[in-house]
């Protein structure tokens, strides 16, 4: 790579390397102060964890990406982490049948999401917020307000969807968040359904006159954020061993909505990269545990990485207006 195509890299990239920079020192510099913090077992912790948070994040992504948002996800995780258990060990259904209830579920939230969007032309916001309050009712309701969950250990596929790790050290859900990742990435950049889904973000309207069907885009993008969604209910249950209805998946759409936003997927629609919600949602994680790992206090962590995604939103809009600027320049020149 020569010095001209390294500096396109850089511009183009320049929110996922940013980001990925700030990831960087934080780890560094927490492992000074604490060398425990980049042990082998505590990397694979937050590996883990990034693993399942990653998964809702890269889903949020195709739908902010259109210029919607989606407010239901923690809501419909709780639907399918309580169903989950209840149609594996209740219903005695294995565990392909089981998944196949789940997917099918949350593609059918995704799809009506969409209709709602693009038929009745309600607000996305409207639209997601009402789910978040009716899914979490049907987990209620299907449980009886009751834990939900598993007896004792499992084993098999279910523990090594969770617990299992590649080489002994990768864990499972980060490898799966890697592959869904690599999928998400060569939908949305090496595709004709990828190239439309951004031209619809950035001009809705431009888009519809160049003819590209924007209401299939759009239904297909909140089928996509649903599906994921619930994958990661599912997995979410198979790592904690059980789901409280009222509580389980509780603002885990903002975590998925803060990681797309922190790694460069703007809230205007039509601009996000998969490599850079990987790395906001790693500097999420990452920051929640150095936070802990520094000493301070409990009642401080949300606060602390509120201000991680202020301070990322802030630069992330300071940048783009350098950039509006630069390139208004030129053109003057």
């Amino acid at each position: 790579m020569n010095r001209e195509s390294f500096g396109r890299f850089v511009r183009g990239n320049q929110k996922t390397l940013g980001v990925f920079l700030l990831l960087v020192v934080i780890t560094g510099v927490t492992g000074l102060f604490q060398n425990s913090f980049v042990s082998q077992a505590n990397l694979s912790n937050m590996a883990k964890w990034i693993g399942l948070y990653g998964i809702i994040s890269v889903g949020v992504t195709f739908v902010i990406i259109t210029g919607g948002i989606d407010l239901s996800i923690g809501s419909l995780i709780a639907l399918t982490g309580v169903l989950t258990p209840l149609l594996l060990r209740g219903k005695g259904l294995g565990i392909p049948a089981t998944f196949g209830v789940i997917a099918l579920i949350s593609l059918t939230v995704g799809l009506a999401h969409g209709l709602l969007i693009t038929k009745m032309r309600l607000q996305p916001f409207i639209v997601t917020l009402c789910g978040l309050f009716i899914y979490r009712g049907f987990a209620r309701t299907v449980v009886g307000d009751r834990s939900s969950g598993f007896q004792g250990e499992f084993g098999g596929l279910m523990d090594l969807l969770v617990r299992g790790k590649v080489f002994g050290v990768v864990p499972m859900p980060f490898v799966i968040l890697i592959v869904l990742s690599i999928a998400a990435a060569i939908l949305l950049n090496r595709t004709v359904f990828g190239r439309h889904l951004l031209a619809l973000g950035r001009n809705e309207d431009a888009a519809r006159f160049s003819g590209i069907n924007t209401d299939r885009l759009k239904i297909f993008a909140y089928m996509i954020c649903s599906l994921l969604a619930g994958l990661a209910g599912s997995l979410f249950v198979l790592e904690n061993h059980s789901a409280t209805p009222s509580s389980f998946g509780n603002f885990y759409e903002l975590y998925a909505i803060a990681g797309a936003v922190l790694g460069g997927v703007s809230l205007r629609g039509g601009e996000g990269a998969i490599a850079g919600v990987l790395c906001g949602t790693a500097l999420m994680q990452v920051s929640a545990t150095a936070v802990f790992f520094l000493g301070v206090e409990e009642t401080w962590k949300f606060a602390v990485i509120g201000i991680f995604i202020l301070v990322g939103v802030t630069v992330d809009e300071l940048l783009n207006r350098w950039a509006a600027k630069r390139r208004a320049a030129q053109r003057a020149g």
